[in-house]
């Protein structure tokens, strides 16, 4: 008996095989269409969503400033590993930023590989945040399908404060990631009663936590409750999962803060913003309860955030700066939180929808009063922590209620108890999109006038929001389930249309900086401008490229206060780098230090941390910045300064008339007294 050997694979006329296994062409097509239960629109409007994500915020991204502050320590950071690892402003590791260092890391590491540059920085941040988008569509699909993801992840996409400050190199597009990674492993962990999906999500807060600090840990107590409440195991196991997991949380948060506390003061940068050198301090001070209650024993977080999102109350989120900022979705996200716990009603404890809503709620709801009644130092741009948990209740929310809607029209032949708590629950979406609908033209029409993309959107919500009311009850009364259909797309348009405008005036705005904003100007200094000098930078490029910002008025501020900030490095096209008081760094100065350096370590030592970065853009040295961001740490000392000058390790110093603090003082009277003034240069000084 013969057998027959397989046939030859296929190949080309070159002897070479042409065509890929049928399982690799499967699993390549599957990416693109998605799974086959899925529908068919859904993986290509996942796609465009992604591309008109990254679209939004790559844009021009090489025109794109971003925070001189962050840039400033990442180049630092490219100079020397010891100040990489530690966060420190410059290279010479004199004073670390004010957070801790991941974001730094992330934006560090993009800039050793393909060089420091504009967009070697701005393109993890552009990553992440297509990133967040693409994983939240994830989340919610697997509990409420593709409709639901779809719409979140639209939302998210086009919330605008996310958009600004996706365009940007604060910390904060790394932070939300970081947060959804956390809670993509919760719900994974409550899911299956693993444990090591729980000890991953208490890695990644931890992570997030190395990027701005407690802000991380706002939506603990959500994934707490939710995992306690949900998870398919006795209460014994949960709560023994859950200190384990709170282990590996401690750990990753804690794990840099020790080791830089235990390296002796003498050996490490002076940490930023803290008053006792310590990462301990900055954690429960500065950047804790001081951003909470507005007092601390920091300078820099006594009650300054009135000036950037206007004043602590309930209604903070929707006043005239933060408004158009984050608000468009907050009245249906709170409508479908509550109409969603409600239809859920008395589903089994480990329900994964309730289980769902309560993490998003929890998200949201945290958030929401974290933001709003904060007294410390608060800038609008924090809020983009919480667009997530709104995206994810308007998409949820938003298939959940229109369920029920359909249910309620549809209640005929049922008992009458049932059919009136039907038909009421039908009468929630529209009036849920009504009110939506009229609050997103009250914020269109707070800047009217200020261009005709947002008259058309005004215009487009408008009429929109109409259709899809009339449409919605149209419908129930005539049983047309088409028309629904075609009311609940009107909805999506009419509830993203204003996002959307302010999203595209985002996106095409090179001027972020310190305090970014999308859309127009509506005071407050709530578009670009703040105290201290937080103006939105308008140079571009690197060290020695004449890196930089402008020292015009910020928006919805006078040019006084503009002229009394003036903190921020120019280029060397004659403008300055300022400094405390009337001090002023010019790009002549700057050319002057260099070629009279001599050898020292660091180029020269000046006020703020506002100075110091801009002139580490420009000059590519290092540069001690004496009194941290606020100009009120104690990192310089008599003591310490004499130490550097004796060594040769620093020759020029710029002191000012004003001055804050005893330290200051005392080293200005020092060095008046010591130095030799640079007659060329109003205050600045040679030493040794």
């Amino acid at each position: 008996m013969t057998t027959l050997a397989p046939p030859p694979a296929p190949t080309s006329q070159d002897g070479r095989h042409r065509a890929a296994p049928p399982a690799a062409r499967s699993r390549l097509r599957a990416l693109f269409t998605g799974p086959p239960e899925d529908p068919r629109w859904a993986r290509p409007a996942l796609w465009a969503i992604l591309v008109l994500a990254t679209a939004l915020y790559a844009w021009n991204m090489s025109s794109v400033s971003g925070n001189t502050f962050y840039n400033a320590a990442v180049y630092s950071g490219t100079k020397s590993w010891k100040a990489f690892f530690f966060g420190a402003l410059d290279a010479g590791s004199f004073i670390t930023v004010d957070k801790p260092p991941f974001a730094l890391w992330v934006m560090g590491l993009s800039a050793r590989v393909l060089g420091y540059g504009t967009w070697q920085l701005m393109l993890p941040m552009v990553a992440l945040g297509t990133g967040s988008v693409a994983l939240l569509y994830r989340m919610v699909k697997r509990d409420f399908g593709a409709t639901a993801a779809t719409i979140a992840a639209l939302a998210l996409t086009l919330t605008p404060i996310t958009v600004a400050i996706t365009r940007d190199t604060n910390p904060d597009p790394v932070l939300v990631f970081l947060m959804l990674l956390g809670a993509a492993a919760l719900m994974k962990a409550v899911r299956t009663g693993k444990l090591m999906p729980l000890v991953w999500s208490g890695v990644a807060i931890g992570f997030a936590f190395n990027t701005k600090m407690m802000q991380a840990y706002v939506v603990l107590p959500a994934f707490f409750l939710v995992y306690l409440w949900a998870t398919p195991l006795n209460l014994g196991r949960r709560v023994r999962n859950l200190a384990v997991g709170t282990v590996a949380l401690v750990v990753s948060s804690a794990w840099w803060m020790v080791v830089v506390d235990l390296v002796p003061a003498s050996s490490r940068p002076y940490i930023g913003g803290s008053t006792d050198n310590t990462v301990w301090d900055l954690v429960i001070g500065y950047n804790g309860f001081g951003r909470i209650f507005g007092a601390s024993s920091s300078v820099g977080s006594q009650g300054n955030g009135a000036s950037f999102g206007g004043e602590a109350g309930l209604y903070r989120l929707f006043n005239s700066i933060m408004g158009g900022q984050i608000s468009w979705l907050i009245p249906f996200a709170l409508v479908a939180l509550i109409g969603g716990l409600v239809l859920c009603g008395r589903a089994p404890r480990t329900d994964a929808e309730r289980a769902a809503l309560l993490l998003w709620g929890g998200w949201f709801v945290l958030h929401y009063l974290t933001f709003a009644l904060a007294e410390g130092t608060f800038h609008p741009y924090y809020v983009t922590a919480m667009a997530p948990g709104i995206a994810a209740l308007a998409g949820i929310g938003g298939v959940m209620l229109y369920r029920a809607f359909r249910e309620g029209s549809a209640a005929v032949g049922v008992p009458p108890r049932k059919r009136i708590r039907a038909w009421g629950r039908a009468w929630v979406l529209p009036a849920a999109i009504a009110g939506s609908t009229v609050w997103a033209v009250v914020l269109l029409q707070r800047v009217s006038g200020s261009g005709t993309l947002y008259t058309v959107a005004e215009v487009v919500a408008g009429v929109a929001g109409a259709v899809a009311v009339i449409g919605l009850l149209l419908g129930r009364f005539t049983g047309r389930q088409r028309l629904t259909g075609v009311a609940a797309l009107a909805a999506v348009v009419a509830l993203l249309a204003g996002p959307a405008a302010y999203a595209a005036s985002a996106a095409g705005s090179s001027t972020n900086g310190t305090n970014p904003t999308a859309g127009p100007s509506t005071g407050g200094m709530g578009r670009g401008g703040g105290m201290g000098g937080e103006q939105r930078p308008s140079g571009s490029g690197g060290p020695g490229g004449g890196t930089g910002t402008s020292n015009s008025a910020p928006s919805g501020s006078s040019s006084s206060s503009s002229s009394s900030s003036q903190s921020t490095g120019q280029s060397a096209s004659g403008r300055t780098a300022g400094g405390m008081g009337d001090t002023q760094v010019s790009s002549a100065m700057i050319s002057y230090l260099k070629k009279n350096q001599d050898g020292a370590t660091w180029l020269v030592a000046v006020a703020t941390d506002q100075t110091a970065s801009s002139i580490i853009l420009e000059s590519g040295e290092p540069v001690i910045s004496m009194g941290g961001w606020s100009g009120s740490d104690n990192a310089m000392t008599l003591a310490k300064l004499k130490s550097l000058v004796k060594s040769g390790k620093l020759h020029y110093i710029v002191v000012s008339d004003s001055g804050q603090g005893s330290s200051n003082s005392e080293i200005s009277t020092w060095v008046k007294k010591n130095g030799t003034a640079v007659s060329a240069y109003s205050g600045l000084y040679r030493l040794g």
